[in-house]
């Protein structure tokens, strides 16, 4: 055989290789890009837990502080100076959340500058420096069952209690942390945040800057979503297209962990039911809601993360309270307030006193009665919703929990956060935890037992 065929044949193969080369490597960058969205989803929620549980709650062990993400076996995580950082081993999908002082935790390119922040006293919360309480055996009994005392190791650890605060007629009458944890740790509210944005949204219609009736919210919506009000975004019936199913690639992730501004991307979103008809539970309505009241507070410029500091967190001396911000400078009302468990509990006493703190009367007087009332709609997947909070009475009447007194009321937040109001009982129950997989977090009949107990046990 001729050297000229041989060579030919090897110009060919080579050919053809670097073909196929092409086609491999054009297939794995098209396949890379196709699913960049999800990764970086995944590691943009590793970098905000990393910089939240490191900076904010000042604890070591992101992974399993906070609920599982899917990508931990792929992902490179790490925290220090002020920042964390996530990718796929290392190299891919990339994801930064810098740490400032008072406002936690943000995903960015690059640290967001957010002007001054109101500072917090202690003064002005009660709690903040009482003595651990000496409980009575009734009470004890009630919160170490609540604790999972009776349950074998493994289902301990599954119903995942770490704190646990009681307020009986504005005094604290029961508290106990799990190990690791104590009454200055910071834990993540999740969706109680969402009640707190109710709370904050009570505080703008007693001080004139806003009414549950105003519509026309933003200036882009010219269509249908014009008629949307203040008070669909709290109730969540504003019908603008949403899912909140917590998975890679959902409008939930993307808005937590793609957008940098969150509001923005809700507020694009188009109508997928007639204003007012259809309850479907969206926190993105929460952040649309949070944007309106950033602007009628005034903070929009100077500094577009503190008015939930300046309106709520002083005024009540909640110290420890840090609601972070998107990369706009909007605070993340629908997920992201950490608070001590008796910060959390303070919340809940200022719900109880119908707005009045420290002599100072900052809410309508009625607004507790109109955020705990339930509306009935042609299809709701929230059956006891009102303005942000949950009542034990439904639209027709009926008793939800049936454990619980009648008039209980709650704030409710991922993997068994709550705050349990009983304007009956004079009583204020906290329970935090992480409960992904509980079945019963045991907090209702922690409640029901409390209420039918005398004040003093």
């Amino acid at each position: 055989m001729s050297v000229a065929p041989v060579r030919r044949r090897r110009r060919i193969v080579r050919r053809v290789l670097l073909g196929l080369l092409v086609v491999v490597i054009v297939a794995l960058v098209g396949g890379y890009w196709y699913a960049r969205p999800l990764l970086m989803t995944g590691t943009g929620y590793a970098a905000h837990n990393a910089c939240a549980v490191t900076f904010v709650a000042g604890r070591q062990d992101p992974q399993n502080d906070l609920p599982p993400n899917p990508l931990v076996p792929y992902l490179s995580t790490e925290a220090s100076g002020s920042e964390a950082s996530s990718s796929i081993k290392g190299l891919l999908s990339s994801q930064k959340a810098w740490y400032t002082p008072g406002l936690g935790c943000t995903l960015g390119k690059d640290k967001g500058e957010y002007g001054t922040i109101t500072q917090v006293p202690d003064g002005k919360n009660p709690y903040t420096s009482v003595p651990t309480p000496v409980m009575d055996a009734k009470t004890k009994a009630a919160v170490d069952r609540a604790f999972g005392d009776d349950l074998s190791a493994a289902d301990k650890a599954t119903l995942g209690t770490r704190g646990i605060v009681v307020l009986r007629g504005g005094t604290l009458v029961a508290e106990r942390y799990a190990d690791g944890f104590d009454a200055r740790t910071p834990q993540l509210g999740w969706s109680m945040t969402k009640s707190v944005a109710s709370l904050l949204t009570g505080i703008a219609v007693e001080q004139g800057k806003v009414a549950l009736s105003d519509n026309g919210l933003f200036p882009e919506w010219t269509d249908g979503r014009k008629d949307i009000t203040v008070e669909n975004l709290l109730r969540m019936d504003s019908g603008i297209q949403w899912d909140e199913t917590y998975d890679l690639g959902t409008p939930i992730t993307r808005m937590l962990y793609l957008e940098p501004s969150m509001a923005g991307y809700v507020s694009s979103l188009p109508l997928a039911h007639p204003v007012g008809t259809v309850q479907q539970y969206s926190s993105g309505s929460t952040n649309l809601l949070c944007a309106v009241l950033q602007n009628r507070f005034g903070h929009s410029d100077d500094a577009p993360a503190d008015f939930p500091r300046a309106e709520l967190f002083a005024p009540l001396g909640l110290s420890s309270a840090v609601l972070e911000p998107d990369g706009t400078g909007l605070p993340v009302c629908s997920s992201y307030l950490w608070a001590t468990p008796r910060d959390w509990a303070a919340i809940g006493q200022f719900a109880l006193q119908d707005g009045e703190w420290d002599g100072d009367q900052l809410l309508p007087a009625d607004w507790m009665t109109q955020s705990v009332k339930v509306t009935a709609h042609e299809s709701s997947d929230e059956e006891s919703y009102g303005l942000g909070w949950r009542s034990n009475t439904d639209a027709s009447g009926q008793v939800v929990e049936p454990l619980m007194p009648a008039d209980a009321y709650w704030m409710s937040g991922h993997d068994g956060q709550r705050v349990v109001v009983v304007p009956s009982a004079d009583l204020v129950v906290v329970r935090l935890g992480f409960s992904p997989a509980a079945d019963d977090i045991r907090v209702n009949q922690l409640v029901g037992d409390l209420a039918s107990m005398p004040i003093g046990g």
